[in-house]
């Protein structure tokens, strides 16, 4: 019999693939009400994505991925607008990855040189061609490299920090924000300030890989719930109290996305005579984002070649290698966050750049998760296997379509103390983005119609 998952190993599993230390400067850009922001997404976003995403793991266990569960309700080709969907915003996020992980590992060596746009690019390619090759040796050496630098890297700088972030607050320091309950809630121009919500539903994104693991845990109808509630507890915690450690130091104006933790760190830990612990700090920080990446980088393009594999794309990309992997897939998506990653040249601001990105891809996923909640409310609930509560399953998919709406066109505009020349061009150019990242997917649509067009023109009379 297969050894089942254990319930804190599963909660364990769940909080590393979505728990990040990158997103913190941007949420701590919003002050006091990130709180509300974060609580808002946990009740109409978390919550829904986790528990449909565990639904259809339990219905499809022989067909994971998003692909197969949509395609199973709106048929192929909404299939593959999906996992397109899930591929090219991955190719879109991951230079904002790799501009922090850059960032701090440039930080290491000269601080004074973070904001060189050479060396960035530098950085960014090599590490990610380091990730690609790494991840041609297959899932097993992935996932290996994650789940100890992701622990290592994650958990333990965002607990430190905390904890410096409470020593702070009861040493008499000044705070760079105010706790009151009319700073929770967002004030003035609460659409400007709810681009919070773009930058925190980024930072909550990928939940809907947890829920592979529920064939594999005993009573998942009681245990994986239960799992979901505790990991939703924790991300919570750890990215709340982590952002506001960054808020209450750094003044708004002054933080820099980029290189936000390690401008906090610095701060923290000269003022409390810790400073020789920086090196240690930041390679931490660059170990447990480098681990989170991995993750991000495979999952993607196994997902595109499900999508190949229903003749979608041409051949030349089902060809995998002796580990199992689509490797032409993965050498395909490294150009094209290269040629992302290089656009860095040509933008006068890198946080301006750095947002539009967050922006663009965040809003990406949010169309599939769009598909996602739509698939569930038309193949209604299971006969077997794990069930979410008839009214609780209604309300997540509504709750679930409406968040991602919001988060869509929120991003659309940008937030006050970004530099944008102009915020119809901005938005202007988003649109653009969203044109052109869909546009090949309705191309393979295409590709697909032609190739059974060809094959029955061939087939004998």
């Amino acid at each position: 019999m297969k050894n089942k998952i254990p319930f804190f190993s599963l909660v364990l599993l769940i909080v590393a693939a979505i728990d990040s230390i990158r997103t913190l400067p941007t949420t701590a850009f919003f002050g006091t009400s990130l709180i509300f922001f974060y609580l808002l997404a946990a009740v109409f976003f978390l919550f829904p994505v986790a528990f449909i995403s565990a639904e259809f793991s339990s219905r499809y266990d022989e067909e994971g991925g998003i692909f197969h569960w949509i395609r199973h309700a709106f048929g192929d080709k909404i299939g593959l607008l999906a996992v397109w969907l899930q591929w090219i915003n991955t190719m879109v996020w991951y230079p904002t990855m790799l501009l922090f992980i850059s960032g701090t590992t440039i930080y290491i060596a000269d601080a004074t040189i973070v904001h060189h746009k050479t060396y960035l690019l530098a950085t960014s390619l090599f590490i990610f061609w380091s990730l690609t090759l790494l991840n041609l040796r297959g899932i097993h050496a992935s996932t290996k490299i994650s789940l100890i630098c992701g622990t290592i890297g994650t958990l333990f700088p965002m607990i430190f920090l905390m904890a410096l972030g409470i020593g702070w607050l009861f040493s008499g320091h000044s705070l760079a924000i105010a706790f009151s309950w009319r700073d929770f809630f967002p004030s003035e121009n609460w659409l400007e300030a709810s681009n919070c919500l773009t930058t925190i539903m980024a930072s909550l994104l990928g939940m809907e890989l947890a829920g592979v693991h529920v064939k594999d845990i005993q009573n998942p109808q009681k245990n994986f719930p239960l799992a979901i509630g505790c990991s939703v507890l924790i991300l919570l915690v750890t990215l709340i109290l982590s952002s506001l450690s960054i808020a209450i130091v750094i003044p708004k104006q002054d933080i820099d996305f980029v290189d936000g933790v390690m401008q906090t760190f610095r701060t923290f830990l000269s003022n409390f005579g810790l400073l020789f612990m920086m090196p240690l700090l930041a390679l931490c920080i660059v170990l447990g984002a480098t681990g989170g990446s991995v993750n991000w980088l495979l999952s993607p393009a196994k997902g595109l070649l499900q999508a190949a594999e229903h003749g979608f794309l041409p051949s030349y990309f089902l060809i995998k290698n002796s580990h199992e992997v689509p490797y032409r897939i993965l050498i395909l998506q490294a150009l094209l966050v290269s040629l992302f990653s290089f656009a860095i040249h040509f933008v006068s601001n890198i946080n301006s750049y750095y947002w539009f990105l967050m922006a663009l891809s965040t809003g990406l996923y949010m169309l599939m998760y769009i598909l996602l909640f739509l698939a569930a409310l038309k193949l209604k609930r299971p006969a077997f296997g794990y069930k979410i509560p008839k009214g609780l399953r209604t309300i997540s998919c509504f709750a679930g379509c409406l968040a991602c709406i919001m988060t869509i066109i929120i991003g659309l505009l940008p937030p006050s103390g970004v530099v944008i020349k102009s915020k119809v061009f901005y938005s202007f150019f988003v649109i653009c983005g969203f044109g052109l990242m869909l546009f090949p997917a309705f191309l393979l649509w295409r590709y697909r119609e032609k190739n059974q067009a060809s094959q029955v023109l061939k087939k004998p009379l």
